[in-house]
């Protein structure tokens, strides 16, 4: 072809990138990969093929991992996180600085392994992933050299089961590996069954760079593998990233086992794009954010909204521009779209596309080569209950839909279970920083999208799943604090109820039957029953006896309630005031309350003044537990916001009925949730006095609802059901386990302790990691500069 030609046509030459050093190493392994266990790879054994998925050749063998690799690997780990964890954070540091170092030594075989196996294009290999696994581990090297500074009082988790998806193979190792290291963990690391071979090659990384035997542990192999991990009891804390189905599973199988939990799910995320934005930048954002990777990505732009004055305009732009996408090869420089990963995943593509068409949707779709590939495709006429509306594909396809006002733009972003990712589009921040406040997901990109960088976290809502990976949100999901609750600890049983009529109520004249508190006022509770509360001998009152009924009317007044989370924090901090100062004045009436369940007079009014002075504790941090500006690419500010979760269930411990409750309902409400309370299920009845303090102390009606009653029956309620967001439960470890797994259902954030396992009159019973568990983080990524 000549130069003339090649000018008038502008058509790409093939540019293929050089495989010859990755063909070299794969045949130096051709007698199969082993597991990296304890500083060395092990025998190969138990062989399966890994396949390039562009050209459907086998690329190595590598080995299923059994029980006892798993059991070889947490031993290992086990045995070297003393050591390791005793480093001083240089040290450690030291090896994380030469572990990126090293990655960038090796990029270009990282590079062009990480194609081979998963299909993706070589420039977004070489350009996008190996630098940013560079970056993640210089980030956290830093981490380990600031650790004790910038979070003291933290220690680590002990070992940590990580398994990552094939999506992203070696980044996502490094999102994992990188602050589990740099904490003082050792890790045992599960790659994905079809891309494990730049974790391999990582591994002797680690090992030409001196890393210490048994620090990092990878065991390939497919689900069984990665179950034997999550079931492992040898492992503290896990890292899960994958299907939300998947993780729900996780979060079943791990109910109760007291491991620390992570998980980074899918997603279905809006891609907003309003009238007057500009509509070029936003059809390369389309571009990036859903054919890039194939669309293999949980955060990919996979649902268009844009305004409807401008739709028709936007859809013949993007129409436009998906002509000139290139599917094929993915070692060719000039290729946009490669391979998808697996036959397996090609076909889950083309059944739901085929049966989004059948709904009525009409396809557009570019070109694509035989093979293991699948063409960009924008479906329109979508209706928001489509299965190409609703369901994760993870392909190139991406729906639109067009809306008129912003309202109309968020009601239909947050139509789905997901909760990950957003990307806005208008030429007014302000609009956009609007509507990013309003759109439930992990991460805002405005006027950009698929920005990573590992100074700021990534990680979802709702069932997206929970925990953070990067920046300061990343490192504390690989900690604990040094002054954690007890292990030792069995929690409370409680008493069977007597709902009969008791013999005689000690201390009739402050007695009255407690209703519950729903709405910011008192109601009977459905069953129309009460029951019987003793105190240290006799029976001191009755309370509501609480069902699901009076529940599920719980949990809708405190989702009616969502003007508490937008008040500002001066707001939320004067009421909490107004608490502590009408508590102080009711402190006599609640000491001898406390007195009549048995407690000694000292005790009673220790247990209200340390209450009293959590509420101003919890007042003064109302406005002041506040985010960050992260440090990450030059030409962004990045806010780190904390949100509130939504509406929690609290089941407060048996023990101390007043400070336990306390304790529990104002972090949560400080950080702007509403609550639904079971209080101590023995002595509910210093927290039903507690009416008249909410009711005096301008605290909005649904902000606070009390449910007395049953603990785990009420419990059972609450975790199980979709309008609650997070659950604190603190009672026996049976019950811990139950709402663990109950919780599966929308994935919602749970902390359950033994109610024995912390001093509630102590430190331990207040702190900076009550607010953490009460808020989420939102990273908003705002572009600045000229």
């Amino acid at each position: 072809m000549s130069i003339q030609t090649i000018l008038e046509t502008m058509e790409y030459g093939v540019a293929p990138e050089d495989d010859s050093h990755a063909r070299a190493w794969l045949d130096a392994h051709k007698d199969g990969f082993g597991h990296f266990i304890n500083g060395e790879m092990t025998r190969p054994a138990h062989l399966f093929e890994v396949r390039d998925p562009a050209r459907d050749t086998v690329l190595a063998r590598v080995s299923q991992g059994q029980t006892a690799d798993v059991d070889a690997a947490v031993a290992a780990a086990r045995k070297a996180q003393p050591d390791w964890a005793k480093l001083s954070g240089h040290q450690r540091a030291k090896h994380l600085y030469a572990l990126a170092r090293h990655v960038q030594q090796h990029a270009r075989l990282l590079a062009v392994l990480e194609t081979l196996d998963s299909g993706k294009p070589i420039r977004e290999s070489r350009d996008i992933d190996i630098p940013l696994v560079a970056r993640h581990f210089y980030h956290h090297a830093g981490w380990a050299e600031i650790l004790e500074d910038e979070l003291p009082g933290q220690g680590p988790q002990g070992v940590c089961g990580q398994i990552i998806p094939w999506n992203f193979p070696l980044l996502m190792l490094a999102w994992k590996v990188a602050p589990a290291l740099a904490a003082g963990n050792t890790v045992v690391l599960k790659p994905a069954e079809y891309t494990p071979l730049t974790a391999l090659a990582f591994a002797e990384i680690a090992a030409e760079c001196g890393l210490p035997k048994g620090v990092l542990n990878i065991v390939t192999g497919d689900g069984e593998t990665g179950g034997a991990i999550v079931g492992h009891e040898g492992i503290d804390k896990l890292a899960f990233t994958g299907s939300t189905e998947v993780g729900r599973l996780i979060r079943e199988r791990t109910a109760g086992s007291g491991k620390a939990l992570t998980l980074e799910l899918g997603g279905k995320s809006p891609f907003i794009v309003f009238d007057d934005a500009d509509l070029d930048a936003a059809v390369e954002g389309v571009v990036d954010a859903i054919w890039f990777n194939q669309g293999q990505v949980c955060c990919a732009g996979s649902r268009i909204l844009v305004a409807e004055s401008v739709a028709a305009r936007f859809e013949t732009l993007l129409r436009a521009r998906m002509t000139t996408l290139r599917t094929g090869d993915p070692m060719d420089k000039s290729t946009d779209i490669g391979a998808i990963v697996h036959p397996s995943q090609l076909a889950r593509i083309r059944d739901l596309v085929a049966r989004g068409a059948a709904q009525g949707a009409t396809l557009h779709q570019g070109e694509a080569p035989q093979g293991c590939f699948f063409p960009p495709t924008l479906a329109t006429d979508v209706a928001p209950a489509s299965i190409l509306s609703t369901e994760e594909i993870f392909g190139p396809v991406v729906t639109l839909t067009t809306f008129r006002t912003p309202s109309d733009a968020v009601a239909l972003a947050n139509n789905t279970r997901y909760g990950l990712a957003a990307s806005l589009w208008s030429e007014n921040i302000n609009l956009c920083l609007d509507i990013g406040a309003q759109v439930k997901a992990g991460i805002v990109w405005i006027n950009c999208t698929n920005i990573f960088d590992a100074g700021a976290g990534f990680g979802g809502y709702r069932e997206s799943g929970f925990g953070r990976e990067g920046g300061r949100e990343g490192m504390r999901a690989y900690l604990r604090p040094s002054d954690a609750a007890s292990g030792k600890a069995k929690g409370s049983e409680p008493a069977e109820l007597q709902t009969g009529p008791a013999p005689q109520i000690k201390g009739a004249e402050i007695d009255r039957t407690a209703k519950l508190y729903i709405g910011g006022k008192q109601a009977r509770p459905d069953s129309g029953y009460s029951y019987q509360v003793r105190g240290g001998k006799a029976v001191v009152g009755l309370a509501g006896l609480g069902n699901r009924k009076d529940i599920r009317n719980a949990v809708e007044t405190a989702s009616k309630a969502g003007g508490w989370g937008r008040a500002t924090g001066h707001n939320r901090a004067q009421v909490l005031y107004y608490i502590g100062e009408n508590l102080s004045a009711r402190a006599a009436e609640f000491a001898t309350r406390l007195e009549s369940f048995g407690a000694g007079r000292k005790s009673a009014q220790a247990e209200v003044d340390t209450a009293i002075a959590r509420c101003f504790w919890y007042a003064a941090q109302a406005d002041k537990f506040d985010g960050a500006v992260h440090a990450t690419k030059s030409d962004f500010v990045t806010l780190a916001m904390n949100e509130p979760l939504g509406v929690m269930g609290l089941v407060a411990p048996s023990a101390h009925p007043l400070l336990g409750a306390i304790s529990l309902v104002l972090p949560a409400i400080a950080m702007g949730n509403r609550v639904v309370l079971v209080p101590s299920q023995a002595h509910p009845l210093a927290a039903t006095d507690l009416y008249q303090v909410f009711d005096t102390s301008d605290l909005p009606g649904g902000v606070v609802n009390i449910v007395t009653g049953p603990r785990d029956e009420l419990a059972k309620v609450l975790a199980a059901h979709d309008g609650v967001d997070a659950m604190w439960y603190f009672g026996s470890a049976a019950g811990g386990q139950m709402v663990d797994r109950e919780s599966a259902g929308n994935l919602k954030q749970t902390w359950t302790e033994c109610d024995d396992a912390r001093d509630w009159s102590a430190k331990p019973g207040q702190g900076r990691l009550f607010l953490e568990r009460a808020t989420q983080v939102k990273n908003i990524w705002v572009p600045y500069g000229a």
